[in-house]
């Protein structure tokens, strides 16, 4: 087995190995991102009626007007719960690993796209595209 088909057999497994690992981060970004928009939309649908409530402001004080709503304090909770333990981080995961592994790569004359294909750099197509 000579050098050259050796290096691209390490690439093949390498980038096999690579999109197995993207493709594993795919279905948990997404459980995320629908579970943030859902948090989302809650909070804002019950703020919206908290704020339209006539007697908010007026006559009841601020506490006893949060209680008053108890969907808007438990959803704007949970949404702050969330963004404490980095569900922002969550829902960009993928992103923030394909933008780490392509600084990597770039010492090595490579890229990758956000499926994890490898993308050779300089290199004439040869039998490693097989």
């Amino acid at each position: 087995m000579s050098l050259e088909t050796q290096i691209c057999e390490d690439l093949k497994a390498f980038e096999r190995r690579l999109t197995e690992v993207f493709s594993y981060l795919n279905p948990s970004c997404l459980r995320w991102r629908i579970l943030l928009t859902i948090v989302s939309i809650t909070t804002s649908i019950s703020a919206f009626y908290w704020i339209s409530d006539s007697k908010t402001g007026r006559s009841v004080s601020f506490f006893s007007s949060l209680l008053n709503h108890p969907i808007f304090l438990i959803s704007a909770l949970c949404l702050i719960i969330l963004f404490i333990y980095g569900i922002h981080k969550l829902v960009i995961s993928k992103q923030i690993i394909v933008s780490r592994t392509q600084v990597v790569l770039s010492d090595f004359n490579m890229s990758c796209n956000e499926k994890g294909m490898l993308i050779l750099k300089g290199f004439e197509k040869k039998e490693c595209d097989t």
